[in-house]
């Protein structure tokens, strides 16, 4: 055999080692890419419009300047917008709010409520059903998916079995509105609901155990219950977050990640339990304070802070 048919075997040998040993890897290669695409979790991140609404006692109706706040989400990069009931009073909500989403090209995600309302109180029951026979189709016109229910605090004292038993019941007459109107209710707590063992909220869940849940982790912390706690408990229950961020005295910082949170064990938790629901940064501010920057930059670091932290797109 020749010399130049030798040196084209050994050419071609070595090609197809090369082949084979890649045959065996591209299944390898292809597993790992997988792999880190798994890590990370398409969860929206929407925000609350609290910061603004709080502008507006004593109703919190931050309507006047709505272009101003879906105007700040888009630049930050904010995947939906959080209302509030106020917003979805005015006769001509529906218009004006698709006009904004379409304009920002940011959706509306759902809304909280129950600013001013007692749902423990028997008496006003009818009136709180009106509004929520106005606003949850509305929400639902503008393509809302959630409804994040604050149940309302008694002024003195817990609860009584009765009370819970008309909120508890109150609360099934919401959650079917809702659904008629393709959105999910939700239990979103303050401080009260949580505070004293959770006398209220597990009060309602006795009464509704699969009612779905919309924590936020702030006042959960502020109320002295471990987030991760509860996350490991009512996990499955949980579609909806609310995040903000606080230095350790209790003071709300400006955006998410500059305060003192510890918010990896609660991201950790949050995976132990496949959390495949939304989330929304709300943030607030202390009375009389001023912000450093401006709030469109304060969305955006909060955001980026969030994706990094509990990796989601």
């Amino acid at each position: 055999m020749s010399s130049k048919t030798n040196n084209a075997r050994r050419v071609f040998l070595k090609k197809s080692a090369a082949g084979a040993a890649a045959s065996f890897l591209l299944p390898s290669v292809a597993m790992n890419a997988m792999a880190c695409e798994t890590q990370v979790k398409k969860i929206p991140i929407n925000a609350h419009l609290w910061v603004y609404a709080s502008k507006f006692p004593p109703n919190w109706d931050c309507t006047p300047v709505l272009d101003t706040i879906f105007s700040d989400l888009s630049y930050a990069g904010i995947q939906g917008l959080e209302l509030m009931e106020g917003q979805l009073r005015h006769d001509d909500a529906v218009p004006r709010l698709n006009a904004l989403s379409s304009k920002y090209k940011v959706p509306v995600s759902g809304s909280s409520y129950g600013v001013g309302f007692g749902m423990w109180d028997v008496a006003q029951h009818k009136t709180i059903l009106e509004d929520i026979k106005t606003v949850v189709p509305r929400l639902g016109k503008v393509g809302g998916k959630t409804f994040g229910i604050s149940v309302g605090s008694k002024p003195k004292g817990l609860k009584t079995e009765a009370e819970l038993d008309a909120q508890a019941d109150l609360l099934k007459k919401i959650r079917a509105i809702c659904t008629d109107s393709g959105i999910v209710a939700n239990l979103h707590n303050h401080t009260y609901e949580v505070e004293h063992d959770m006398h209220d909220l597990k009060g309602t869940l006795a009464r509704i155990p699969d009612f779905e849940l919309g924590p936020d982790i702030n006042w959960l912390i502020r109320a002295g219950v471990d987030p991760v706690d509860f996350i490991n408990t009512y996990g499955k229950q949980i579609v909806y977050l609310h995040i903000r961020d606080e230095y350790k005295d209790g003071t709300w910082s400006e955006y998410v990640g500059q305060g003192d949170t510890d918010f990896q064990p609660i991201a950790t938790a949050l995976e132990a339990q496949n959390f495949n629901g939304q989330a929304a940064i709300e943030l607030a501010f202390p009375d009389n304070f001023t912000p450093e920057n401006e709030l469109k930059e304060n969305w955006k670091m909060s955001r980026d802070f969030i994706k990094e932290t509990f990796k989601w797109s």
